[in-house]
């Protein structure tokens, strides 16, 4: 154990002086500083440009992380990446649509050759939502979402894989949403996928939800990034195969809200 104590010392007519002394118990190991950051590892975090995934982003690289971020959308990753620039934030990123195998495949030669190889961190955080009943759902619909949010985070883990093993220490994170953990009236498709957030436009819904959250507000990109850095850092990584609700306590309710209409996660 480590104890500090403070001794006052009067000598003649100066004022008093503050004398610090430690002890250590030689049975305590000293806590590394690098437990609790991220400094000098690389990361991967898909649709990186809004929502959830740019505070992950963000939040990475104020920890010490370098990443590597992907949009489907060009205009949008390209103004992303020059408020970043201004700032200072290392970020760097191309152009991938996750649904589509190719461009996954690109994705992956691209960060290879910008991190040399090795990868710390994949984060699959990029998402869509199509809001219908199972029976309204076209199969073009179906295909789309099982790609985008099922299927590509699979096929990203395998695809990375190589350069997770090379680091030594490879980690990955999965961007999910209550969908998975309860049912919801509309989207039992997009329940059995996944997505990184959802967008009430609906103040009445967003009140209900509000109302049966024990924490009593609707959950903010920065609650979901803080955990994810948490999970990247060595001193979470005893924890691994964990399903982990950041939800203000709303699926302790179990909680079946309707929502209508459609959300689209880049």
């Amino acid at each position: 154990m480590s104890f500090t104590s403070t001794v006052h010392k009067q000598e003649g007519i100066q004022a008093s002086k503050k004398v610090a002394a430690t002890y250590t118990s030689p049975d305590v190991k000293v806590r590394e500083p690098g437990r609790w950051s991220l400094q000098g590892k690389k990361a991967l975090v898909t649709g990186g440009t809004l929502g959830i995934g740019r505070s992950v982003v963000e939040e990475l690289v104020a920890l010490g992380a370098t990443v590597y971020t992907c949009s489907w959308e060009e205009e949008e990753l390209v103004q992303r990446l020059k408020e970043w620039e201004a700032r200072g934030v290392p970020v760097t990123g191309s152009v991938c649509d996750v649904s589509v195998q190719d461009q996954r495949e690109r994705l992956i030669r691209d960060v290879t050759s910008h991190f040399g190889g090795k990868l710390d961190i994949l984060v699959n955080n990029a998402g869509i939502a199509i809001r219908k009943s199972a029976t309204e759902h076209s199969i073009e619909e179906y295909s789309f979402l099982m790609a985008t949010n099922l299927e590509s985070a699979y096929h990203l883990c395998l695809l990375a894989h190589p350069l997770l093993k090379a680091s030594g220490s490879g980690i990955i994170v999965f961007i999910s949403s209550i969908d998975g953990v309860v049912a919801l009236f509309s989207g039992p498709i997009y329940g059995m996928t996944k997505a990184k957030n959802l967008i009430f436009s609906d103040k009445e819904l967003k009140d209900n939800i509000v109302r049966r959250t024990p924490i009593g507000r609707v959950g903010e990109p920065d609650d979901i990034s803080s955990m994810v850095a948490f999970l990247c850092m060595p001193g979470s990584s005893y924890i691994t195969g964990q399903t982990i609700l950041v939800d203000g306590g709303m699926t302790i309710n179990g909680f079946y809200p309707r929502y209508e209409g459609n959300g689209n996660d880049k």
